[in-house]
């Protein structure tokens, strides 16, 4: 099943992206964004000249990289029995691996190749200055991601993101977080940048095993971006992203709306995992029912009919609040 085209904008301000775009909490591409970014220009005219861009900021200290065989195809991803990854992590100073970038070119079966999500003031210290887009407050910091044709598996971001492809071109394929169940997620202690993957490749699903993945394929969603291009992916939608070009470049702009100082949703996952997965099916499912009261808040606020004295934990959570709850859970866990 071909995936349904992402919806497009152009010449969007912070105001039609804060009041109309964000909300939707739907993808969409941001065509021609970075358009006027003078990398982007020297992108266009050749990949020499885009790389040569590049190097009027790089530094000389080494940065880290992944590396995989020309047998995985670009894919970095497991090997075959889920035991580890299909690639390895070194460090390269950052203009050696861009001119093996230009040199493996024409090479039919080149060695898989990325630096991904480096702060650009620490990678490139001034690209920013000269190439940034307006959609963000200017607190949050750009990462670059570089390397050549290779395929990132179906995977979730914690975060707010826009991305903008600098040099090459990228497909990015999307589902939403409701299809959590039809991606057969990976396992959640290996992975190979944090969040989990989905197992199944969207580019060829193995439908006899995956069958579920029939389902999330009719809610898919793409796009190609070239360079000047952007897309805006919400929190927690799960994307696959190809890189087609045997020389890309990539900045992204990551940043978490939610209140500071509160804890990790994925910790009380993880939790939730050890305390309640395991239960016989009749607590799990009172349990279900609180969790949609007093977290999930489908029916309002759950402390509505309680004085605000008497709120608790149920009130307005602060970062002072946040701790006295963290300092309890530490005890009762170490009593556990």
């Amino acid at each position: 099943m071909t995936p349904a085209p992402l919806p497009e904008i152009e010449y969007i301000d912070r105001r039609t992206f804060e009041e109309e775009i964000r909300p939707a909490a739907r993808p969409v591409v941001l065509r021609g964004i970075a358009r006027e970014w003078p990398a982007v220009a020297a992108a266009r005219a050749s990949a020499e000249e885009g790389v040569g861009y590049l190097k009027r900021f790089s530094r000389p200290d080494p940065v880290s990289a992944i590396l995989g065989e020309p047998s995985i195809g670009g894919r970095f991803f497991y090997t075959p029995d889920l035991s580890a990854m299909n690639f390895v992590r070194g460090q390269t100073p950052l203009d050696p691996f861009l001119d093996r970038l230009l040199r493996d070119r024409d090479h039919a079966q080149p060695y898989a190749m990325a630096i991904q999500s480096v702060p650009l003031p620490e990678l490139l210290p001034g690209f920013a200055a000269e190439n940034a887009i307006t959609l963000v407050s200017g607190e949050v910091v750009p990462r670059m991601w570089l390397g050549n044709a290779i395929r990132v598996a179906t995977h979730y971001d914690l975060m707010e993101n826009i991305g903008v492809v600098v040099m090459g071109r990228r497909r990015f394929t999307l589902f939403p977080p409701e299809q959590v169940a039809n991606l057969y997620m990976g396992p959640l202690e290996l992975t190979p940048a944090g969040t989990p993957v989905s197992l199944v490749d969207p580019d060829n699903p193995d439908l006899a095993r995956y069958p579920r993945f029939a389902e999330a394929a009719r809610f898919a969603q793409a796009a190609t971006l070239e360079p000047g291009d952007g897309i805006y992916i919400p929190f927690h939608w799960w994307h696959a992203v190809n890189s087609l070009d045997p020389v890309n470049a990539f900045v992204n702009y990551w940043w978490n709306p939610a209140p500071v100082g509160l804890g990790n949703p994925y910790d009380a996952l993880l939790h939730a995992l050890v305390s309640i997965a395991p239960l016989p099916v009749d607590q799990r499912n009172a349990y279900r029912a609180v969790f949609e009261q007093l977290v999930f808040r489908g029916d309002g606020d759950p402390s509505a009919h309680l004085p605000d004295a008497a709120k608790g934990v149920l009130g307005p959570i602060d970062a002072t609040a946040a701790a006295r709850i963290r300092a309890t859970l530490r005890d009762s866990l170490s009593r556990s």
